[in-house]
């Protein structure tokens, strides 16, 4: 098999958002005009959300609940195993870089995983894919509200000083529950239009990401992030993001032998259960976090975000060439 094959690939997308942080950088959006930015990215977060709703299909959960253990398997990898480890690398990571990039940390590990790279790797990698549909769709699902708790009662955002923030998590009820809600319950009128649709929309889904990262990069900017985040900071970030991405996905292969489940799905635990949505993550943080500190919050899930696609990649790829060169 050719050599390029176990290349990880950089994520397109991720040039786009490294371009937005850029530009934030150079040319960052001041006063009224950042307001106004971040007015159009609140109403862009309420469309994304609004499309999720609407094409969440109801017959995939339903076809895929049966496989239960491992449903629970990677929800408990991604909504317990992961926070245990944010709070753990939260901890040891206080006195080394800046609190705001040690709540990003923190924040990454307590999102839902991502939908559609999930699927693609498990497809890529001969797993039982009908299975990883279901995971991720619930994953992103339970993730509007478990999400919120979850920063409510691990975080303190300013708010309140008693750990829990009644107030974001109402924030994001509005922001993202509502909408999500009303675009899954009008899918049986716009659901069709959404499948058949799918790569115009796809524009809508990345532009709103790209909107609320400029949004956030511009007011961390003009709050002086880069005077506060240097080369070393990003080191540290890249080495405490590696070290999570690979205790997890040791567990999650210690599980998978304990629990005796076939090649087909402890791929989907493997990729499921490692994955944090970029997609969810940066307008959730918007919704969450003041304007000022979205952009240092969600700095480290965009470096975790590249590394897990990376190293998922070149992991998918190897288990290909392993099916394929196995005797059938």
């Amino acid at each position: 098999m050719p050599f390029a094959r176990f290349v990880p690939k950089i994520d397109p997308f991720l040039v786009w958002l490294t371009m937005a942080v850029v530009l934030a950088s150079l040319l960052p959006a001041r006063g009224t005009a950042g307001d106004l930015f971040w007015l159009l990215s609140k109403a862009a977060i309420v469309l994304l959300f609004f499309l999720h709703g609407a094409k969440l299909s109801r017959n995939a959960i339903l076809q895929g609940l049966g496989n239960w253990r491992l449903h629970l398997a990677t929800l408990g990898t991604t909504f317990i195993l992961f926070p245990a480890l944010g709070l753990t690398t939260a901890w040891l990571a206080r006195d080394w870089i800046d609190p705001l990039l040690v709540l990003g940390l923190l924040f990454l590990t307590l999102l839902s995983s991502t939908v559609q790279s999930s699927i693609a790797l498990v497809s890529v990698a001969r797993g039982n894919v009908a299975a990883a549909v279901c995971s991720a769709s619930l994953s992103n699902l339970l993730g509007i509200v478990v999400t919120p708790l979850l920063v409510g009662l691990l975080m303190v955002t300013g708010k309140t000083h008693d750990g829990f923030d009644w107030q974001a998590v109402e924030s994001v009820s509005v922001q993202l529950l509502l909408p999500f809600v009303a675009g899954h319950l009008l899918r049986p009128w716009i659901g069709g239009f959404v499948e058949r649709n799918k790569k115009l929309l796809m524009p809508i889904d990345r532009g709103a990401i790209l909107l609320v990262v400029y949004s956030a990069f511009s007011a961390a900017v003009v709050g002086g992030i880069w005077s506060r985040v240097d080369a070393p900071d990003l080191a540290v970030l890249l080495a405490l993001s590696a070290a999570i991405l690979g205790l997890v996905m040791l567990t999650d292969l210690a599980l998978a032998r304990s629990m005796g489940l076939p090649r087909e799905d402890f791929i989907v635990l493997l990729f499921c259960g490692s994955q944090k949505s970029l997609v969810t993550g940066v307008p959730m943080a918007g919704a969450l976090f003041a304007p000022a500190q979205v952009g240092m919050v969600v700095l480290p899930l965009m470096i975790f975000h590249q590394l897990q696609l990376f190293v998922c990649a070149w992991i998918a790829a190897r288990l290909a060439n392993e099916a394929q060169a196995a005797p059938a």
